[in-house]
């Protein structure tokens, strides 16, 4: 697995698809992923620091988790089946037990910014995006 950080969001709003992109941590391999508008606004909100009056979506699901006593370990973008990227959460229990929960990069993302978790990407993945390598010539 490939450690990545976000690295850009490009919000439009006259689209309804948006694109994060991520990095490779220690490399110069970037992964772009297209993801809605709704998901790039909860992780845009997020980093720039907005702290809005009620819970939105992303920190309700990350309140329920604290209070269920687990947390979040990491996230992996594990799959991309037909141009469609999949995810899991791999979270913890207070017991130590470890839950893997299938769900969407856009709102895996959303909840790592939250918790500061680290995003993973596995090698196949990667490998089949090789296109999108910053050190190819242009």
């Amino acid at each position: 697995m490939i450690e990545m950080e976000l690295n850009k969001i490009v919000i439009d709003e006259k689209r309804h698809d948006q694109l994060i992109v991520l990095k490779e941590k220690n490399g110069s391999r970037i992964l772009p992923i297209v993801i809605g508008l709704n998901e790039a606004s909860a992780i845009k909100l997020k980093i720039s620091g907005f702290k809005p009056p009620r819970p939105l979506t992303h920190d309700l699901l990350h309140s329920t988790i604290d209070n269920l006593e687990a947390s979040i370990d990491k996230i992996i973008i594990d799959k991309l089946e037909e141009n469609t990227f999949h995810a899991k959460l791999v979270m913890k229990t207070k017991s130590g037990e470890t839950k893997v929960i299938d769900a969407r990069p856009s709102d895996s993302i959303a909840l790592a910014v939250r918790v500061h978790a680290p995003i993973f990407v596995e090698d196949a993945v990667m490998n089949k995006t090789e296109v999108f390598n910053q050190d190819t010539p242009t």
